[in-house]
């Protein structure tokens, strides 16, 4: 029925462009869009130019998406400075983040039209779930955004802006596409207003792919749509709706070379590519957010959003057992958060303005999990069933005051009331110079702060995981200078950062005293690095990118030792443990990124993205052969390379056509560790998540 419904949407799209008369399409003006008087919107919760923001910043718009050979939100927010894209491995339903300067995916706050993407459960947005094609644009907010934003902005803010209905035009758009894996997808989209004030825009997708490898297929589709209703400065309102739903494999690590496939009774858990051929997932999510502004006076300006969200998780997962058999547990996570927030922003003078709002939240939070047998049918006697309510209020205010042209100080306060630890006390305070026209110098220091999940702090104890109700909110803080400059008539615009953050009682899963799988908090973790990056526009035709980002991040972790006290030994083993520092897992101290752009007359475009990824360290807690003596061992990650093409071409002003090769040179690289046991030898390895090889997708479409 969803799939009905989805295509449903597609063809009323189609339907309702088709007898409207259209404008010929104006082409893009190849002009440098990154500017310091460049406005953004998201950053202060008000309107600001680029000079005015003491946060390092980045936006993209529609137009650097459809030119990009990003496939995705993520890779496309990958070739910025200070961000790292990670996916579990390139596989149809593999979860995406962005990492912002090093700090853990949960300091990376996602929202889109201001609600909040990041799921309650775990504490991250993933955004192979964004809803790619209603994307109008992304402005990144780099440092602490804890005072604005609350929890989980500690490393960054990222807000998706969906696209909207233009005063005067019909906007529509459809395209198809096949390519590698037999991947395929179809998307359209429409937008008008049906008289001067009501509009509306509407996308639909549907994307199929069986994975590049054993139990990596997705089937996915998602529909949105936005509301507006446009008075001017009187009044501006937009209701906004999207609803995803989607099936995927869980192939987890790729296998040892040369392992042999493994069956039970005719059911196979796992053969030479996938460690895992039986694990699956499905996302069922909804979002609803209705945005009010208005400005009734010079000023004042009034801000009003309230927002519902809906997110179901299903998980099946299998293993032998030792009893001979295929063992299975499913889990159901249901989320439903309402939430409720107001600013007002008062400029009594020319020179200075006051921001003040409160927002609150209330979470619904539900785990049932139930035994499964090898063919997914659930065992009686095995349910489990785990629920809370959460919420969450804060305060806020921001004052910022310009006494002259040189200058601009603002200072920031939020108080934060959670129901699960208490409150915390936030403050910010930044400074911004503008010694000349062209040059910004910004300095900002920050606390930040994220709330523990109900994942870590509820889930029920299933003899594998359990979580930890004692858990204390992880809190710091983030410091960071940046210059910026423009140059030769913003033919060329430059960017410098230097950051600094710190974190104590980072909450981490690890095994307990038990072998017990739980978080907990840990000492410190910290960061500083330096961020490069430019724009340079050599011609009218010509964009170039480039940007390297160091980073020194270093955590304060457990590295665990099992006590022998004599044989027989300790069952289950008394593991014990030293606190020591170490690199942080997974971050790589170097990253370089470019990107090429090239425009020809004949309305071609051909861009081109080369990523490097620094080689990244990983730790596990295994046995050397001599039990009981285990310990702590470190792993390391490879560096790699990889360059991705695109060609678009327009024909007859609305037809496009392009083609996406991703990975060309093919390099076999992986994005994370993770353990596999052979059960025909009872030899455990660690093995890694593999990105894909080279692949293509060819697509064609139509708009105006």
């Amino acid at each position: 029925m969803k799939k009905v419904f989805c295509f449903g949407v597609l063809a009323i799209c189609m339907i309702s462009a088709f007898p409207v008369f259209a404008e010929d399409t104006v082409a893009r003006e190849k002009t440098a869009e990154q500017t310091l008087d460049e406005i953004f919107v998201f950053a202060t919760k008000t309107e600001e130019k680029r000079k005015d923001i003491p946060n390092s910043v980045l936006s993209i718009d529609h137009f650097d998406i459809s030119e990009s050979p990003a496939l995705s939100l993520g890779e496309i927010l990958g070739n910025e400075p200070g961000l790292d894209w990670r996916s579990l491995g390139d596989y149809g339903g593999a979860v995406e983040s962005i990492n912002i300067r090093g700090m853990s995916d949960n300091g990376t706050q996602v929202r889109v039209n201001g609600i909040t993407l990041d799921s309650p459960s775990v504490g991250t947005a993933d955004l192979s779930k964004v809803l790619f094609n209603n994307i109008s644009t992304v402005e990144v907010v780099k440092g602490s955004g804890s005072v604005l934003f609350g929890s989980g902005a500690m490393g960054g803010t990222i807000n998706l802006t969906t696209k909207r209905p233009e005063a005067e035009k019909v906007s529509f758009g459809a395209s198809a596409g096949f390519g590698s894996q037999d991947a395929y997808g179809i998307s359209a989209e429409q937008g008008m207003f049906m008289n001067e004030n009501f509009g509306y825009y509407i996308t639909a997708r549907h994307q199929e792919s069986d994975g590049f490898r054993d139990n990596s297929d997705l089937d996915h589709q998602d529909v949105s749509m936005n509301l507006v209703w446009e008075k001017g400065d009187i009044l501006d309102v937009s209701l906004y709706a999207d609803y995803l739903d989607r099936d995927y494999g869980v192939p987890n690590v790729e296998p040892p070379e040369g392992t042999r496939a493994f069956t039970v009774n005719g059911r196979t858990l796992y053969n030479d590519e996938s460690s895992n051929l039986l694990s699956d997932g499905a996302d069922r999510d909804a979002h609803v957010v209705m945005n009010l502004k208005s400005s009734p006076r010079d000023w004042l300006a009034v801000s009003l959003r309230t927002d519902y969200t809906r997110l179901e998780n299903d998980f099946n997962n299998y293993w032998y057992s030792w009893a001979g058999t295929i063992d299975g547990l499913g889990s159901t996570t249901t989320n439903e958060v309402l939430g409720v927030e107001g600013n007002l922003e008062f400029t009594p003078i020319t020179n200075g303005s006051l921001l003040v709002g409160g927002e609150y939240k209330d979470f619904d939070w539900k785990n049932q999990g139930n035994g499964l047998d090898a063919n997914g049918n659930e065992l009686p006697g095995t349910g489990t069933t785990a629920e809370e309510n959460l919420y969450t209020s804060g305060l806020y205010s921001e004052l910022q005051y310009r006494p002259c042209r040189y200058f601009k100080g603002i200072a920031g306060y939020r108080y934060e009331d959670h129901s699960a630890f208490g409150n915390e006390h936030l403050t910010r305070l930044a400074a911004i110079f503008n010694p000349t026209a062209t040059t910004v110098i910004k300095s900002s220091h920050g606390k930040h702060f994220s709330a523990p999940t109900p994942n870590a702090l509820f889930w029920p104890d299933d003899g594998f995981t359990r979580g930890n109700s004692d858990l204390e909110p992880e809190t710091g803080y983030h410091s960071d200078i940046t210059v910026e400059q423009s140059l030769l008539e913003d033919r060329v615009f430059l960017t410098a950062s230097y950051f600094y953050w710190d974190l104590d009682n980072k909450i981490q899963w690890g095994p307990n005293s038990n072998g017990i799988w739980e978080p907990d908090n840990l000492k410190t973790f910290k960061a500083d690095g330096l961020e490069l990056g430019t724009r340079f526009r050599p011609s009218k035709n010509i964009a170039l990118n480039f940007s390297y980002t160091y980073l020194d991040a270093e955590e304060e972790n457990k590295a665990y030792t099992v006590q022998d006290y004599g044989w027989p030994p300790d069952f289950p083993p008394n593991f014990v443990y030293d606190w020591v520092k170490r690199k942080a897992a997974y971050t790589p101290e170097n990253t370089f990124k470019a990107q090429a752009t090239y425009w020809h007359e004949s309305d071609l475009t051909l861009s081109a993205v080369v990523r490097y990824t620094d080689e990244r360290s990983w730790y596990r807690t295994e046995t050397d052969g001599s039990y009981p003596s285990t310990k702590t061992v470190s792993y390391i990650l490879e560096d790699y390379w990889t360059v991705d093409l695109k060609a678009m071409k327009r024909f007859h002003e609305k037809w496009i056509f392009s083609i996406h090769a991703n990975n060309i040179l093919d390099e076999a690289y992986d994005t994370y560790f993770g353990t596999f046991t052979d059960q025909t030898s009872g030899i455990t390895s660690v093995a890694g998540y593999p990105g894909a090889g080279a692949s293509c997708f060819v697509s064609v479409g139509y708009e105006y």
